[in-house]
């Protein structure tokens, strides 16, 4: 009997069958079997064959790809290979996208002419401006960022040519260069603030903060740190695995329209508290807390199931999210700069405790990338509305990244999964009158 196979034995016929196993890079990490191979078991020839139910899909492997690595038990993540700390200390935003998207770190002179590429896709359509203001002065900037994103396909009608490698690369070039620029547009519609247009002399992070901040100076005076910090959140969430909205990037994106439309899907998935606005729960928790000294009494009641610990534990890291150790450090030097703040030293001292508390040490409750992130952003000035917004920024890189894989995979078709009938068998219709 081949090692590589699963063997199945059905106790409802006692017909025994033989799976084979598929591996990924790692055998003890990403083996799995094509669950269609499920099919053949069957209790009768009238049997549609067997399914998997994975509600959440929480064990099912939807795709193969080379984009991230996590490895949750070690608290590792890889882009193509490399180390998120060593991408995090060493590179900036627009090379980690190169790297998503081509797979390999750039040369300088395919780096100057990406950088090039997405720097003169900055500006917007003026009618994008028009439709913006189409939105109530109190409208949520992540709500703007949605509508105005998809609406960015009837912009550029010959996005819809997906088969085009031109026509995709121009795409590409598009939205990662405009998502600042419509971010920005949306929190400034928010506030009552006029737009601020693109700059071409700063960069990647830079502009968006300029765009975001500046009011009627000629010059935005950007802070080194504070620019390099949003460089290095970027670089943290530009991508990461099979996530709620990189899902809904595949999904939407196997039906093959637009990528516009798309990354808009992707965008409303990420806008959801459960995904995208999970650092602003943190930072609800911390105020609610209030001093350090109540640290020791909420635990107490987190322990006792009344609510969950925000920002701690992770569906794939059972250790420390190696994104939350940087930003733990980065919050401390911002803070240094934009002044101290209540809430990172209730955050230590929650921290300290839980890590050192065995029911959080045997759940595996580790701090999470959205334990100090909110706190970082609420220290550069971003109002919590913005939270999910400055997430759909970088993760538009990992979005297009996976889309491309996706395209280019042959296994992969539209997303049509199945379900386990648990409705009601044939009915006759009732005439209203006869009803009860």
């Amino acid at each position: 009997m081949p090692e590589d196979t699963l063997t199945i034995i059905d106790n409802r016929t006692g017909k025994q069958y033989q799976l084979p196993i598929m591996y990924g890079t790692y055998p003890n990490y990403g083996s799995a079997i094509h669950t269609i191979d499920l099919r053949q078991i069957k209790a009768s020839d009238g049997d549609f064959g067997l399914l998997s139910y994975d509600p959440g899909l929480s064990n099912t492997a939807s795709c193969k790809s080379a984009i991230t690595f996590v490895d949750g038990e070690r608290g590792i993540l890889r882009y193509r290979g490399y180390l998120i700390q060593e991408l995090a200390t060493k590179s900036n935003f627009l090379e980690v996208s190169y790297l998503l998207l081509h797979g390999r770190l750039p040369t300088q002179t395919e780096l100057d002419e990406w950088i090039w590429h997405i720097t003169h896709h900055t500006i917007v359509h003026e009618n994008i401006k028009k439709f913006m203001e189409g939105f109530r002065y109190d409208a949520h900037p992540m709500g703007i960022l949605v509508s105005t994103v998809a609406a960015l396909s009837t912009f550029y009608p010959e996005a819809r040519n997906i088969t085009d490698p031109e026509v995709r690369k121009r795409q590409i070039y598009r939205l990662i260069a405009k998502m600042p620029t419509l971010a920005a547009f949306a929190y400034r519609h928010s506030v009552g603030l006029p737009y601020t247009y693109p700059d071409n002399d700063l960069s990647y992070a830079g502009n968006f903060l300029n765009m975001m901040f500046k009011t009627v100076e000629s010059k935005y005076i950007l802070h080194p740190l504070l620019e390099r910090t949003l460089e290095v959140l970027f670089i943290l969430h530009a991508d990461h695995e099979q996530n709620c909205s990189t899902t809904t990037m595949r999904n939407a994106g196997s039906s093959h329209p637009d990528p516009y439309v798309s990354v808009a899907a992707a965008a409303a998935s990420l806008f959801g508290p459960l995904h995208g606005g999970a650092n602003e729960q943190v930072l609800r928790m911390l105020s609610e807390i209030k001093s350090k000294d109540r640290v020791p009494e909420y635990l107490k009641r987190v322990k006792a199931g009344e609510f969950r610990l925000m920002g701690f534990g992770h569906r794939i890291y059972k250790n420390y999210d190696p994104r939350a150790n940087i930003l733990k450090d980065m919050t401390a030097q911002v803070l240094e700069v934009t002044g101290k703040n209540v809430l990172f030293d209730i955050a230590l001292e929650l921290e300290r405790i839980a890590l050192e508390d065995e029911y959080f040490i045997k759940h595996k409750l580790y701090p999470n990338v959205d334990f100090y992130s909110g706190i970082l952003y609420k220290a550069m000035g971003f109002p919590v509305e913005m939270f999910p917004v400055l997430f759909a920024i970088p993760r538009t890189a990992g979005w297009l990244a996976q889309w491309l894989e996706m395209l280019g995979d042959t296994e992969q078709k539209i997303i049509r999964p199945r379900q386990v009938y648990v409705g009601a068998d044939t009915r006759n219709y009732i005439e209203i009158k006869n009803r009860k």
